[in-house]
């Protein structure tokens, strides 16, 4: 059999490496690597590949940047090419990015069964372009890989044959407890930034709907500031907030008070994250990884699709609708415990995964 995977934004590449491996181990299935280069900075995609042994592409599509409707439909034009030479048994892919949709689109047109990992989340926020993502991938998606019970109940409720939908568990959990102890032994990077344990509050900040909302992102960035004069805030400083911030001559007042660094691998993301006494975030493999350390989450949106979390007590929402709105809720969230629990189960996703795609097209 042979299977194309489809990857292009960080976290797939987390995502990826766990799955990689264990087809690496079964030796059954022959994996074909497409970058679509959706993330191409060196910080933002070949650190990954090199700390988390994934092979070296076999495609690299340097789509790059762009708007949604331009990036998905060069993405789409240039997988399609692949797939027409490769003739693949069926295509891979992960999560919620245009990468996704570009890879499951050019599969589906071309009659290729296409397999999605993480599948069935859902953040019921049609405006966020991660949602229509996730819903077109599910359905065209010939197999459905679902890390919670959540997830298996969305796809139920919207219909989705219920034989195609398979309770795997999270890929995420497979890396994090793999690289947990690497991490520790490996990065140095809260000596390096002066940075001690449960001392300091993680934050990371990326998606449009906070980064193009100008009163969402003074919001955040003026809340988190004032939390920086009483507890550390370190934000590895995602290139396109970046830019956005810079644009809009708010890059150094907010630096005044809010230490910004450069987006780090994974290793050092880890120590980072295990490190914290809080994690702020607008993303969501972060605030799984969150729960993941045992670290309390509050979640700079007004909605999230790991709604387990929310439950369990480990995340809470703080939608940025003022500075103070945000300030509040990094408050709350300071020294907060949840419920213990395993809604993503045992670590174990990834061999199940390659269990049930060796019987997708044996």
């Amino acid at each position: 059999m042979k299977l194309a995977t489809v990857i292009g934004a960080r976290p797939q590449f987390i995502k990826a490496a766990m799955v990689t491996a264990a087809l690496r181990r079964a030796g059954t299935i022959q994996e074909i690597i497409v970058h679509t280069g959706q993330h191409y900075d060196d910080n933002m995609s070949r650190v990954f590949f090199e700390e988390l042994d994934i092979p070296e592409p076999d495609f690299c599509l340097n789509i790059g940047s762009g708007s949604h409707g331009a990036q998905t439909g060069h993405m789409l034009e240039a997988v399609e090419k692949v797939l027409l030479v490769e003739r693949p048994d069926a295509v891979l892919v992960y999560g919620d990015t245009n990468s996704t949709l570009a890879g499951a689109l050019a599969a589906a047109k071309l009659h290729i069964p296409v397999a999605h990992v993480e599948a069935g989340l859902r953040s019921f926020n049609r405006h966020m372009p991660e949602e229509i993502n996730r819903v077109l991938t599910d359905h065209v998606a010939a197999i459905l890989f679902a890390p919670s019970q959540t997830a298996v109940d969305n796809l139920c409720h919207e219909g989705v044959d219920a034989l195609t939908v398979h309770l795997v568990g999270d890929v995420m959990y497979d890396s994090a407890r793999h690289y947990a102890s690497l991490a520790e032994s490996r990065s140095r990077i809260l000596e390096d930034l002066g940075l001690t344990r449960n001392q300091y509050i993680l934050a990371t900040i990326h998606r449009a709907e906070n980064t193009d909302d100008p009163a969402r992102l003074e919001a955040v960035f003026n809340g988190c500031s004032q939390l920086a004069r009483e507890i550390p805030v370190v934000l590895p400083l995602h290139p396109r907030t970046r830019n956005i911030l810079r644009q809009r001559g708010l890059l150094e007042a907010w630096s005044k008070t809010i230490r910004f660094i450069e987006p780090v691998g994974y290793l050092d993301m880890v120590r980072l994250e295990s490190g914290a006494c809080l994690i702020a975030t607008d993303s969501g493999g972060v605030q799984k990884e969150a729960f993941f350390f045992q670290v309390p989450c509050v979640t700079l949106r007004d909605e999230t699709e790991w709604v387990e979390l929310v439950q369990l007590g480990w995340n809470r929402l703080a939608p940025p609708t003022s500075a103070s709105a945000v300030a509040e809720g990094l408050r709350r969230g300071l020294g907060s415990r949840g419920e213990s629990a395993s809604p993503y189960g045992d670590g174990a996703a990834a061999p199940r995964i390659v269990q049930h795609l060796e019987t997708l097209c044996p």
